[in-house]
């Protein structure tokens, strides 16, 4: 028997004042007031996306309820790490549910985030790969216990302040997921990961709005972090750099070493193999004739092999952790878009699946391919529509 919650009778909310801001409540933004009846449970960050989508979820007609998830308080004194997942930001969250008049309930998961998300970006820089510590805490912190707190709590879906969208399966057809309206705040990448029992509990209100659009909604409903400012960095490295963050707990990635050609020829010295990551053109303290490019980091030589921008593309690579949106494991090679950056640039991919069960995937550039990096995630786009993805493995690059 799943639990229920004894919910107060909620109170009506605060219109907007201003009259432009009405038509943004139209079910052409936010989908249809489906709500009478229903719970839903809201991942409540203390920003002003989530506290938008817990309003909008309310305008929809839910009865809503605000959780939020204590992820990581910094220990440091000077502020120098972002307390958007500490209490702070759980503080403001807490404002907003009172101001619209939802419970709100607080959960510490700080044990749960270290080992899934910190210990393994740490883990992975140190070996010279490059993680993404955003689409890990989705796929191991946030959804997979707040779908589950969710279902105990008898809710009838989770909503979270995700820019992307969801189109629900009809007649047994499975749920897709889609990019978002606005091309500056997509976050679909980083949610490829989603199986189809998830995608059919969630909600994302805002994939259909603007950012200048939430903050709209927000101003004029009086949210109290309606001008909060955005958080741009990694939430437990904060504003210093990720690299200083690594080699505090991983002191012998700091160390001073060779940077080298793709042919072992000494060209500078670099402070620590930490401070690189693949790909990267600038800061090098190289002079050569034409730009060069951290091609690969090598942690047990402790060396940075750099070479031109031919060198660093891939022509080629292989992900493990595959998995289609869908459920489905295509026999035959498919062509389709590839995406290797967190809101880059889509390439043309011929994509061939490994056996069924092996969560493996070939995939080939079509040309000129981008630069990529074993730890980044994949993900393959039909148009707006995120077919799946895994994280790259090994890449064969020139």
């Amino acid at each position: 028997m799943p639990l229920t919650l004894d919910l107060p009778q909620l109170p009506s909310p605060v219109r907007p004042e201003a009259a432009d801001a009405a038509h943004l409540l139209t079910e052409e933004k936010i989908g249809p007031r489906d709500g009478a009846g229903k719970t839903c449970v809201v991942a409540m960050s203390g920003g002003v996306d989530s506290a938008v989508t817990a309003l909008l979820m309310r305008e929809k007609g839910y009865r809503v309820v605000g959780i939020n998830l204590r992820l990581f308080s910094p220990d440091d004194e000077d502020g120098r790490a972002n307390p958007c997942c500490g209490i702070p930001a759980m503080d403001d969250a807490r404002l907003t549910c009172a101001r619209i008049g939802v419970p709100f309930y607080a959960l510490n998961m700080e044990a749960e985030f270290g080992r899934a998300v910190v210990d393994r970006f740490v883990d992975e820089y140190a070996a010279g790969r490059t993680p993404n510590p955003c689409l890990e805490c989705n796929r191991h912190v946030k959804f997979r216990h707040l779908v589950e707190r969710a279902r105990l709590l008898g809710a009838d879906c989770l909503a979270t302040g995700h820019y992307a969208r969801i189109v629900p399966g009809a007649g047994g057809a499975p749920h897709r997921l889609l990019r978002a309206l606005d091309p500056g705040k997509d976050q679909s990448y980083v949610l490829h990961t989603l199986d189809q029992a998830q995608l059919g509990i969630l909600r994302f209100p805002l994939g259909g709005l603007m950012k200048s659009e939430t903050r709209a909604i927000a101003r004029a409903f009086g949210l109290p972090v309606a001008d909060k400012a955005e958080s741009q960095e990694i939430c437990f490295v904060g504003k210093r750099p990720y690299a200083d963050f690594v080699a505090a707990r991983r002191p012998d990635a700091a160390r001073p070493g060779e940077i080298v050609d793709g042919v072992g020829t000494v060209l500078g010295e670099h402070k620590g193999f930490v401070h690189h990551t693949v790909g990267q053109r600038r800061g090098l303290g190289i002079a050569a004739r034409e730009p060069l490019y951290v091609l690969r980091l090598e942690p047990a030589a402790n060396r940075v092999v750099v070479g031109g921008k031919d060198e660093a593309s891939v022509r080629s690579l292989v992900a493990d952790g595959v998995a289609m949106i869908d459920g489905s494991w295509p026999s035959a090679p498919f062509s389709t878009g590839a995406m290797v950056r967190y809101r880059g640039a889509l390439a043309p991919v011929e994509v061939r699946l490994g056996p069924p069960g092996s969560g493996e995937a070939t995939v080939a550039f079509a040309s000129g391919g981008p630069v990529a990096s074993p730890g980044q995630a994949i993900v393959f786009y039909e148009g707006d529509e995120v077919l799946g993805g895994g994280t790259i493995r090994e890449v064969t690059r020139g």
